[in-house]
């Protein structure tokens, strides 16, 4: 087996040794990618066992990008991590035969499971979720997206049906306050493809951005919650698709009709406006980094 395992990490002490202990007998290489850290995630990082690296935080595909550029990476496969996640042992017992994996195939996708208040949800779309984390070096990258950003690979993709899950231990005020930030990048993401007259990808996002900002989120919701049985995720799965699919999307329609608004009454550009009231910059390719 040659296999290294890259994991992005800022304060992520509560859930770094876990994500670690979780690959430790599967790779070759464990890197970690600190990028800031006040709450000594490093040094126990470096105690677990794991390479650790620094860089400036900006997007996760500019950081995802950095690690495969500058981590040194020697081994013939890459696995990504978030330092939330952990593998479960039975792709772990997959990942041990990944030397004999078919030559044609340049990288595979796994399942997704995600935990939410102390839940497993299975049902409204949730699960199984197919995400590309396993691919040989050399041939894959991040497109860049402010969102949803992905692994493309030259080449083949196939699939292993065994899980990652994201378990994540903080309280529900982090789970806003991260979402916060999501809404900001999907709105900033809405206006550049607007500005460039690029449609949605995927169908169901042409749908749903073919619908009125003030119904499709709650159109969304019962969609996942009806037709797709989030039902029946109990208490936690109807808390996760109020916030996620009515909240969220909500927060992120009207962060995109406010920012808009203040490029036409500044008479300001989009960059403009994104800089001045976010910290963020967005670059001559569309991308966005720290101010």
């Amino acid at each position: 087996m040659s296999l290294t395992v890259f994991i992005l990490a800022g304060n992520e002490a509560v859930h770094i040794e876990r994500a670690i202990a979780s690959v430790r007998g599967i790779a070759s290489r464990i890197v970690v990618i600190d990028s800031g850290a006040t709450d000594g995630t490093p040094a126990l990082a470096a105690a677990a066992g794991a390479d650790v690296l620094h860089h400036p935080w900006s997007s996760h595909a500019a950081q995802i990008n950095w690690t495969l550029d500058k981590a040194g990476i020697d081994t013939d496969w890459i696995f990504r991590l978030d330092a939330d996640e952990i593998v479960l042992p039975d792709l772990a017992a997959r990942l041990r035969d990944v030397a004999v994996l078919p030559a044609n195939i340049a990288g595979f996708t796994v399942n997704r499971r995600l935990h939410f208040m102390g839940r497993w949800l299975r049902h409204g779309g949730l699960y199984p979720v197919h995400t590309l984390r396993l691919w040989r070096a050399g041939a894959g990258r991040c497109d860049g997206r402010w969102m949803d950003e992905r692994i493309i690979v030259a080449g083949t993709t196939g699939h292993i049906d065994a899980d990652i899950a994201d378990i994540n231990l903080r309280n529900i005020g982090w789970w806003t306050a991260k979402h916060n930030d999501y809404a900001t990048r999907e709105a900033i993401a809405a206006l550049l493809e607007a500005e460039a007259k690029t449609a949605p990808r995927g169908l169901k996002r042409r749908l749903y951005a073919a619908l009125p900002s003030g119904l499709r989120g709650f159109a969304w919701f019962l969609w996942r919650y009806i037709a797709l049985m989030g039902f029946r995720d109990g208490n936690a799965g109807l808390i996760f698709l109020v916030l996620q699919s009515i909240w969220y999307r909500a927060l992120a329609d009207v962060k995109q009709r406010e920012i808009a608004g203040l490029m036409a009454s500044r008479n300001q550009s989009l960059s403009q406006i994104v800089e001045a009231e976010y910290g963020i910059r967005i670059d001559a390719g569309g991308q966005n980094c720290k101010a």
